[in-house]
């Protein structure tokens, strides 16, 4: 009894995963798919370069996640113990028709956002805006085909002045 149990409840977990995706005229149930964000997927070194000149090691290890809705993208100091660490997803709104990102870290939730983006007209740079209380604060990840290699400016306003907050350089550190 025991045994056929097993089998029906394994028989029937193989018949649920075998069904398609189901989906809905907006898109949702489908997976997210970007050619430019596909050349984020894996293992990166990462040099943070902040505006005061002051720089930093992470690593980041980006992969797709929540049936493929959305790219996380790990990021980790390489001190020991780690002094920084953010947890960032990025997607795509079918309704708006523009990118999103949500970027929670270590300083907590006073410092996490969502942010709205456009990718540029070349298909190889995607922007984000975020709306913070003190002024708006802007990362625009950008690919580069020849080196394979992304680099992320981040910039934020203050009193009507934009200034560098910091830019970083991301180099493979594996492939997958």
């Amino acid at each position: 009894m025991r045994r056929s149990l097993v089998a029906l409840g394994s028989s029937l977990l193989a018949a649920v995963a075998s069904l398609p995706a189901q989906e809905t005229a907006d898109g949702r149930g489908s997976q997210f798919l970007d050619p430019l964000l596909d050349h984020l997927v894996g293992d990166w070194h990462v040099t943070r370069r902040f505006g005061s000149g002051r720089t930093a090691q992470n690593t980041v290890h980006a992969e797709w996640v929540l049936n493929h809705q959305f790219l996380e993208l790990h990021y980790l100091d390489v001190a020991t113990p780690p002094k920084y660490e953010a947890m960032v997803f990025i997607g795509y709104d079918n309704t708006q028709k523009r990118y999103v990102c949500h970027w929670i870290d270590v300083f907590g939730g006073g410092f996490s956002g969502l942010a709205e983006g456009t990718s540029d007209e070349a298909g190889r740079a995607i922007e984000f805006v975020f709306n913070y209380p003190a002024g708006k604060f802007t990362n625009r990840f950008t690919y580069d085909p020849a080196t394979q290699s992304w680099t992320s400016l981040m910039r934020q306003e203050a009193k009507g002045k934009w200034k560098l907050f910091a830019e970083d350089k991301f180099t493979v550190a594996a492939r997958k």
